[in-house]
């Protein structure tokens, strides 16, 4: 190997009917990552990170009793390398763009209900769930960003924040609930 990345190279072929199998095929690829290059054909790094999602989606193919052939690929040369480590690269990026996104739309939902005061243990107990499912998130996308894309470590950060808002809005929840009693006497 000269320095280039390695890739998988996916070329799936499934009946049109019944869709579900398709469907089910380009979830799971979709889930890890997988770069779509054209109808049925999907690239991924070949690195750990992606063998299990390309072992399960190679699983569904021959459940739905498709075609699935696995190419190892290169760059023929270094800038077809580039050009898909780019490409792959993009596609990252709008996934970071995609959980910033919901890290903004969870600092929306806290500064509401700090706002309505709404400070009980069954709102806090869905914030936290919410914050866990972004740290999953942002587990799966570290992952199988490879090549780090820009947005990496500003959707860090923005994780980080979240879990301050987080445990700030705890604080808030259980000062209330302890206040309440001392306010009635």
């Amino acid at each position: 190997m000269n320095g280039r990345m390695r890739w998988l190279v996916l070329v799936i072929k499934l009946a049109a009917e019944p869709s579900r199998h398709r469907v089910a095929v380009w979830r799971e690829l979709r889930k890890v990552g997988a770069l779509s290059l054209g109808q049925g054909i999907w690239a991924v790094p070949d690195v750990p990170a992606f063998a299990d999602g390309v072992r399960r989606a190679l699983a569904l193919t021959e459940r739905a009793e498709g075609e699935a052939v696995t190419l190892e690929a290169m760059g023929r040369e270094p800038a077809d390398a580039a050009r898909f480590e780019a490409m792959f690269t993009a596609a990252r990026q709008e996934d970071w763009a995609e959980f910033l996104a919901d890290c903004g739309k969870y600092d929306a939902e806290l500064a509401k209900e700090i706002r309505q005061a709404k400070f009980t243990l069954a709102e806090l107990e869905e914030e936290e769930q919410s914050l866990e499912r972004l740290r999953r998130w942002h587990r799966d996308l570290t992952a199988r960003d490879v090549f780090g894309a820009p947005s990496a470590a500003e959707a860090g950060e923005r994780l980080r924040k979240c879990a301050a808002a987080c445990e700030d809005y705890a604080e808030r929840v259980f000062r209330a609930l302890h206040e309440t009693p001392q306010e009635s006497r």
